[in-house]
């Protein structure tokens, strides 16, 4: 029976897509500051929600038992309550599926002998990742359930990227079945999308960063900040020290996001030029040109997001474009690394 088989290159491309509705969902339940409902874990017991008033009124007095619900919605009512419940639950029931989408059909692709070995290490990388994901999604919870209503920031941008990297590589190993001839590499242009890559991730944990500090409810102008300043004053005496500025402060986060954007376009358009200049086919081309259009579409939306103070329509497509832009940039590092 053949090997790395369009069975398993479509199993691929269906955890891609799950994982990209996760992260929608995701993105959902922090705008609608979903996450915190449901304050415990239960893996099998857990995908079931509530049924009757009996039991949602448990979960109801449960929530109320931590500091999001004392401090910030104690005028909630049980219908408040399910309609931050749903988000949170449809999230968790997702990540379960996900795990049941890579798990089973692996397990069937092994008994089958259908993978190769590479592929077969490179599977068991994704399902340490799954795992790790659901990890961190249980970790940043968790630091919301003490003292202060709010997950931590951080933890947050460590569960949101691991779920960006996840998709990246899951995508990559799809594509490494798609096109499996080794040609000749421009190492030169190879690593300039290698670092375009990187600063794209490092603007995408800003990204989770502004999110989980609510940086986007402040200066609400484009192209200056507040008080028509290029870099507004709040942005370097928000925190103490100097440096904590720019990973806790909401002004100072801000300024990274808002200019890292800038240097994001830029590298791509460079690339894009650069591009040009070389060798190449014309999937590696069209990658270029689909890479060039997403950044600008990410940036005007990241604009408007900021312009409307983060309404949750726009900023739910800010992140999904995000997912493309990551989808595109990693497409077009594989054709240029193969």
């Amino acid at each position: 029976m053949k090997k790395d088989n369009k069975k398993v290159i479509y199993w691929l491309f269906t955890g891609c897509l799950l994982i990209f509705i996760m992260v929608i969902v995701g993105g959902i339940t922090r705008l609608t500051h979903s996450g915190l409902s449901i304050s415990n874990y239960k893996l099998i017991s857990g995908t079931i929600p509530p049924m009757s008033e009996t039991e949602w009124n448990t979960a109801f007095d449960l929530y109320k038992q931590y500091p999001e619900y004392q401090k910030i919605n104690h005028q909630f009512t049980l219908e408040d309550f399910k309609d931050i419940y749903f988000w949170e639950w449809l999230h968790r029931v997702i990540g379960r599926f996900i795990g049941v989408v890579f798990i089973v059909p692996f397990v069937y692709f092994l008994i089958r002998k259908q993978l190769t070995t590479p592929t077969i290490k490179k599977s068991i990388v994704l399902m340490l990742l799954g795992g790790f994901q659901g990890f961190l999604g249980w970790f940043m919870v968790k630091s919301g359930l003490i003292d202060r209503p709010d997950v931590s920031h951080y933890r947050l941008a460590m569960h949101l990227t691991a779920a960006f990297i996840t998709f990246a590589y899951t995508f990559w190993v799809a594509l490494d079945l798609i096109y499996p001839t080794q040609k000749t590499v421009n190492l030169k242009f190879r690593n300039l999308i290698r670092w375009a890559l990187s600063i794209l991730i490092l603007q995408i944990i800003y990204g989770a960063f502004v999110a989980g500090l609510d940086a986007g409810l402040l200066h609400n102008h484009w192209p200056l900040m507040n008080d028509g300043a290029l870099i507004h004053e709040s942005v370097y005496i928000e925190q103490s020290p100097f440096a904590k500025n720019f990973v806790e402060g909401k002004s100072g986060v801000q300024f990274i996001h808002r200019y890292l954007a800038y240097i994001v376009v830029g590298l791509i358009a460079f690339i894009w030029y650069r591009g040009k200049r070389i060798e190449k086919n014309n999937i590696q081309s069209n990658s270029l040109n689909i890479l060039v259009i997403i950044v600008c579409i990410q940036f005007l939306l990241g604009v408007f997001t900021l312009i409307f103070r983060v309404p949750i329509v726009l900023g739910i497509l800010h992140q999904i474009v995000a997912f493309f832009l990551l989808g595109a940039m990693t497409f077009s590092l594989h054709r240029f690394s193969k």
